[in-house]
C-alpha cells in the first residue's frame, strides 16, 4: 500500500486528488489551512476505507512540515509520494503589491514547496526511493501583464524543482512538475462552476493527469507535464 502526503488538500485539485488516491488504496496525509474543509475531505477519504491523517496550518511553517513528515513516517512506515499542491495568486500592477503580499505569496508558492521537500528527503533517501510532484502553472514557463508576482513565484518553484531533480536522481528519488493552464477551481475571481469556466480543465482532469505521472513504472520518471484546455491558446 502506497503512502502520499498532499498539501493544498481541502478544495479544488487537492480535494479531487485526495479522493482518487484514497480510492486507489493510498494511505494519506492531508495538509491545508481550513480545518473544517480538511475534515470534510478526511470524511470522504475514510469512507473509501483509506487511512488518513490531517495537518492544519500554513505550508510555510517549518514546524508543520517537519511534524507532518514525522507523523506520516511513524504511522505508515514510509512516504512514497509528496505532492506540493498548495498555492494561490495575486494579480495587478507591480506598484499595487505590498511587501506583505509578496512575502506571503512566496511563502506559500515557493517556501512551502522547499520546506516539505526538505522534510521528506531524509525519509525517501533512507528508503532509496520516492516521488516528489510539484504542482506549478503554465506561467512557470511564460509571463503576462499583471502577473509579475505570481509568475515570478512559479518560475522560482519550477527552478527549485528542476535543480532538485538533478540532485536526487542518484538517490532513486523522482521529481516531477505538473503545469496547468486554466482550471475551474476557486483560485479564480469567478466561483467554481461559473459558466465562463465551461471549457476549462476540471479538477478531475488535473487529478487524472497527476495520477498518470504517479503510476509510471519505477524506472520511468515524467519530468514535466504541461496541461491545457483545448480552448486556451498557450
Amino acid at each position: 500500500m502506497k503512502t502520499t502526503l498532499l498539501t493544498g488538500a481541502s478544495k479544488g485539485i487537492g480535494k479531487e486528488l485526495a479522493i482518487q488516491l484514497a480510492q486507489a488504496g493510498h494511505n494519506l496525509g492531508l495538509v491545508a489551512r481550513s480545518e473544517a474543509e480538511l475534515n470534510d475531505v478526511k470524511a470522504q477519504v475514510e469512507a473509501t476505507g483509506a487511512r488518513c491523517l490531517t495537518f492544519v496550518g500554513n505550508v510555510a511553517d517549518e514546524t508543520l512540515a517537519n511534524h507532518a513528515v514525522a507523523q506520516m513516517d511513524a504511522t505508515f512506515g514510509s512516504i512514497d509520494y509528496l505532492i506540493n499542491n498548495a498555492g494561490y495568486g495575486v494579480f495587478g500592477p507591480t506598484e499595487s503589491y505590498s511587501a506583505e503580499q509578496w512575502s506571503d505569496l512566496y511563502d506559500t508558492n515557493v517556501k512551502g514547496t522547499f520546506l516539505f521537500c526538505k522534510a521528506v528527503l531524509p525519509v525517501m533517501k533512507a528508503a532509496g526511493k520516492g516521488h516528489i510532484i510539484n504542482i506549478a502553472s503554465d506561467v512557470a514557463k511564460r509571463v503576462f501583464d499583471g502577473g509579475a508576482l505570481y509568475c515570478s513565484s512559479k518560475f522560482a518553484q519550477d527552478a527549485f524543482s528542476a535543480a532538485l531533480r538533478k540532485e536526487v536522481r542518484k538517490d532513486g528519488i523522482k521529481v516531477s512538475v505538473v503545469y496547468s493552464g486554466l482550471v475551474d477551481t476557486m483560485f479564480h475571481a469567478r466561483p467554481q462552476g461559473d459558466p465562463h469556466h465551461a471549457d476549462w480543465l476540471k479538477p478531475q482532469d488535473m487529478a487524472d493527469s497527476i495520477m498518470y505521472v504517479m503510476n509510471q513504472p519505477p524506472h520511468v520518471v515524467i519530468d514535466e507535464l504541461m496541461i491545457h484546455p483545448l480552448s486556451q491558446d498557450y
